[in-house]
């Protein structure tokens, strides 16, 4: 049993290219340089690297600059600056909607899925906030979504009512 394409390759015509049969070009791969592998090579014993020094030790110097976070001997900004406070890895920001951007709204109704619909807010980014940015003119019912206390004031001004 053979494939459709097996007797063409038999016949000369040319083959599919697969990792199995790749190969660099001619002259374009060089073999890598072995280091400290005796007098004889002319990079033995020290391996090109001279006799002592910072470039001469494991991690440091080189092509890509030196130790990670080393200023020259010079004391660290990691170690200058002062270290205080606490940053909460749990905190999430709320995403803001101004109430003018309500306004500009067909809905009544105003949730979470109205919002992302409408490109107000981004999905996973955080909580939805209304905040009293503009006013509201027709009444609106705010469900699921926070609400700052001065928004609250302008929607229910306006005829509408916030619920959880």
């Amino acid at each position: 049993m053979g494939t459709k394409n097996s007797g063409a390759a038999k016949a000369g015509a040319s083959t599919q290219i697969g990792l199995h049969n790749l190969s660099p070009a001619p002259g374009s791969h060089r073999a890598r340089r072995r280091v400290g592998r005796g007098p004889g090579s002319g990079l033995g014993k020290t391996s090109g690297k001279g006799h002592k020094g910072s470039m001469a030790r494991s991690g440091h110097g080189g092509p890509g600059g030196g130790k990670p976070h080393f200023e020259g001997g010079q004391m660290p900004i990691t170690r200058r600056i002062p270290k205080r406070g606490f940053t909460n890895p749990f905190r999430e920001e709320a995403q803001i909607v101004r109430l003018d951007a309500i306004a500009a709204l067909t809905s009544e109704e105003i949730t979470t899925e109205i919002l992302l619909a409408a490109g107000l807010v981004r999905a996973g980014k955080g909580p939805a906030k209304l905040l009293a940015n503009g006013e509201l003119t027709r009444p609106v019912t705010v469900r699921g979504v926070k609400v700052s206390a001065s928004a609250k004031a302008k929607i229910e001004a306006a005829g509408g009512r916030v619920e959880g």
